[in-house]
């Protein structure tokens, strides 16, 4: 049976994605003569995925446009881009109703499988968890957020790069930005989460930290290729990803 089938997903295509240096919406961006949302969009059908709501915000009409025919894809729109927390509060109403799982997806992250999302959705719905997050181990963890485990392997937090100890920049597994949530609790919580923050903005990881401190189960699925957790941020992070789906060898 494909649990994935009561999965809705999410996915984050609001931003603009400045360092790109492009006046397009950073999801629209082509990598391989495929827009990256797309890619996404095609690993979620994959994974059996059907209803997908895409979060728009930065130029919507292109971001949608993308979409068009592909059947079971509706939007919500982020009219504020006040960080990826507030994104996903964003497709409340047009999840309204769904008691399935919720998975969260990046739509500038391309390469993660249909399998993957097969393999987080079913480990979230047969462990009973309030949130599963689907990280990586990598030998440059630099930039990241690091995932944060007690003695017993539990996660414990997501800390950010900037908010992070000594101790905890050592720690070589990383948030890939990609979740599954229950829906029952998900969206009272993220009206919760502050944004007390440099930046001032609603982080999703932030909601990590108030399950655990609820005493809710969490649960975390490490990459088994960790490649495929690699977003696209610039220029240089495209031409990376092209050679490595043109043969090359993985960063």
């Amino acid at each position: 049976m494909n649990i994935s089938k009561e999965a809705v997903a999410v996915v984050l295509a609001a931003g603009k994605g400045t360092r790109m240096k492009t006046d397009q919406p950073k999801v629209a961006v082509s990598l391989n003569g495929k827009p990256l949302l797309n890619h996404v969009l095609d690993h979620l059908r994959e994974a059996g995925v059907a209803d997908i709501v895409v979060v728009v915000g930065y130029k919507k009409e292109d971001v949608q446009a993308l979409c068009s025919g592909i059947a079971g894809v509706k939007f919500a729109e982020q009219k504020e881009q006040l960080g990826t927390a507030h994104a996903v509060l964003s497709a409340e109403s047009a999840v309204n109703g769904h008691r399935g799982p919720i998975l969260v997806a990046c739509g500038d992250v391309p390469m993660i499988s249909g399998e993957t999302f097969r393999a987080l959705v079913q480990t979230h719905v047969e462990n009973g968890f309030a949130a599963t997050l689907l990280s990586a181990k990598v030998d440059q963890p630099k930039g990241y957020g690091r995932i944060v485990r007690n003695g017993s392997g539990e996660v414990v937090a997501i800390v950010e790069e900037k908010d992070a100890t000594d101790e905890q920049r050592k720690i070589e597994e990383i948030n890939t930005g990609t979740y599954v949530f229950s829906s029952d609790s998900l969206f009272e919580s993220l009206k919760k989460i502050g944004n007390s923050n440099a930046q001032g903005e609603y982080y999703l990881p932030d909601l990590v930290a108030l399950y655990k401190k609820e005493g809710k189960k969490l649960g975390a699925v490490v990459l088994k290729d960790s490649g495929e957790s690699q977003g696209v941020n610039s220029p240089q992070d495209l031409e990376a990803l092209a050679e490595i789906l043109n043969g090359g060898a993985r960063a």
